[in-house]
């Protein structure tokens, strides 16, 4: 009898080696390291000076605070008053500035726009959010922007250097801006048929103290989220 209990455990523990790496690898490993000296809050509370980003995880920086992200081949620089959500090989920026510097073609997507590296080669690269427009900048190498959603017909009066669909390359040394409305269309109002809300960062300033305020709406869309008192 004994020999079968002791049989029983080896084969349990056995197959809860096999089980357990795999839990670990879909949850549970970091997507890079985040790098701060306050200001920076993750998933609406404050994040330490070193501390590791998940999949999923959103990432905000207060007026005057930078966020620094070191991932597998990859270096994130997230300016002040951006909000960023951050996947394996990408992250979606909500509002704000991010630098990049990659080897592995990591992506920044700006609702229905992508820009992506040419080449699997150093890149660096800058895109701007902060007022419907978006600028895209190709310090090292060139940068593609790519249109995975809403395409609109052509305007009268485009932002220079785009087209309506805001397909195109951005070489090395420019710069070039899409307007967010012609490439996505308009966004969508809270609660209209088929829409969806992301969660909204707000400031709130209290006895000249800033405090964050994190309202879960649920859903995700495409409004802008407001975050300082002097950005509606």
């Amino acid at each position: 009898m004994g020999r079968v209990v002791r049989v029983f455990k080896v084969l349990l523990c056995w197959s809860l080696s096999l089980l357990l790496p795999v839990h670990a690898t879909a949850t549970d490993v970091p997507v890079a390291v985040l790098h701060a000296q306050g200001g920076v809050w993750i998933n609406g509370k404050e994040a330490p000076d070193t501390t590791a980003v998940f999949a999923g995880d959103t990432v905000q920086t207060q007026p005057g605070a930078v966020a620094s992200l070191d991932a597998e081949g990859s270096t994130i620089l997230l300016k002040p008053e951006s909000v960023a959500t951050f996947q394996h090989d990408f992250l979606t920026l909500d509002h704000g500035s991010v630098s990049v510097g990659t080897g592995r073609q990591f992506r920044v997507k700006v609702r229905c726009l992508t820009v992506e590296p040419v080449r699997a080669e150093w890149t660096q690269y800058e895109v701007t959010d902060l007022t419907g427009k978006i600028d895209v900048a190709a310090r090292k190498d060139d940068v593609n922007i790519h249109n995975q959603g809403r395409v609109t017909k052509a305007s009268t009066t485009e932002v220079a250097g785009s087209d309506s669909s805001g397909e195109g390359t951005v070489r090395e040394g420019e710069e070039k801006s899409r307007d967010e409305s012609e490439a996505c269309g308009a966004a969508e109002r809270p609660g209209s048929a088929g829409s969806t809300l992301n969660s909204k960062w707000l400031y709130a300033g209290a006895g000249g103290a800033g405090a964050l305020i994190l309202l879960l709406l649920g859903g995700g869309g495409g409004g802008k989220p407001s975050i300082s008192p002097s950005s509606p």
